[in-house]
C-alpha cells in the first residue's frame, strides 16, 4: 500500500496558503515549485512546503485535506507554527 499525504504550502511566512493531498509528495511539491500546472499555486507563487503528514490510505489524506480547507486560517497558521516554527521549506528534507 502506498502512503498518502496531506500538505500545506505557503508563499512565505504568514503568506498565502494552499492545502492539498497526494500519493507522491516529492513529485507534487516539485510540480508546485516549478509551476508545472497553471493553477492557484502558480498564480500566487505558493511553493514552500511548510507542513505535511502521512496517512496509510489516500481516503484518509483526502478527508484530512477537506477538514483543513474548512479550518479558519489561524488554525492552519497555528499548526505550522507548532511543528515548523521557522517556516522552513521542508522540500529538501523529503528529497533526502
Amino acid at each position: 500500500m502506498q502512503p498518502s499525504y496531506v500538505y500545506i504550502l505557503a508563499s512565505q511566512r504568514n503568506g498565502t496558503l494552499y492545502v492539498g493531498a497526494t500519493t507522491d509528495l516529492i513529485k507534487r511539491t516539485w510540480e508546485h515549485k516549478n509551476k508545472f500546472i497553471p493553477s492557484f499555486t502558480a498564480k500566487y507563487n505558493v511553493h514552500m512546503l511548510v507542513y505535511y503528514e502521512m496517512h496509510e490510505l489516500y481516503i484518509e489524506a483526502a478527508r484530512r485535506e477537506k477538514r483543513f480547507k474548512n479550518w479558519p486560517r489561524q488554525w492552519k497558521l497555528n499548526l505550522i507554527e507548532k511543528l515548523n516554527p521557522e517556516w522552513r521549506d521542508l522540500y529538501e528534507e523529503i528529497c533526502q
